[in-house]
């Protein structure tokens, strides 16, 4: 059996060589779900038209560049605005719940959780911060930022001394709340305004 084991090795090994997993640039694209799923109603219910699904109303996703472009691209949207819209800008940096996250054109694709606090927008030398009481960033591989926020207005739109005053009313709130809900609705306002507040003052 020893005899045979070089010649068992080689064989593997010039087996191994032959076979290789193929880059995922390689591989051939999938068809897409929807039209698996429209190609099997079909054969099963041919007489109904197949429903659409959320993904047919989707536009396709941009190409990813095969060199990293010299502007990032931004969307800043509310429930019920939008703030920017495919702006080309040098950078942004956004209140991360991990911390303040610098994002420039070829930033590694990434889902962060906003808390409140600044996001800053950076075109050459102006810098224009916007305050965010929280939401979601989607920073994808194609240097493109889709920022959702609950709410968020320029920082110097709020008054110093009115945001004061409610971080004030919000801590004795917090200190004489006696259920989990009052606690919870106490320490989200002194969390907001804390935040405002060090926008305002920093």
């Amino acid at each position: 059996m020893l005899r045979h084991a070089p010649r068992l090795l080689s064989r593997a090994t010039s087996s191994a060589m032959r076979w290789r997993r193929p880059f995922s640039t390689n591989v051939p694209a999938e068809t897409p779900v929807d039209a698996k799923f429209v190609e099997s109603w079909r054969s099963t219910i041919p007489n109904i038209e197949p429903p659409k699904t959320p993904s047919a109303f989707m536009a396709p996703r941009p190409p990813t560049p095969s060199t990293i472009p010299s502007k990032l691209t931004i969307n800043v949207v509310l429930p019920y605005n939008s703030i920017f819209s495919a702006k080309e800008v040098d950078m942004v940096i956004v209140p991360a719940t991990t911390g303040q996250m610098g994002v420039l054109p070829g930033h590694v694709a990434t889902i962060a959780e906003l808390k409140p606090g600044v996001l800053s927008v950076h075109e050459g030398n102006d810098v224009t911060k916007y305050f965010v009481s929280g939401g979601f960033a989607f920073i994808h591989a194609n240097s493109v930022a889709d920022i959702i926020a609950v709410e968020a207005a320029p920082v110097d739109q709020f008054d110093q001394n009115l945001v004061q005053k409610g971080l004030a009313e919000f801590t004795q709130k917090l200190s004489s709340a006696s259920t989990d809900v009052e606690k919870a609705e106490a320490q989200i306002g002194v969390d907001v305004h804390s935040a405002l507040n060090a926008a305002l003052t920093g």
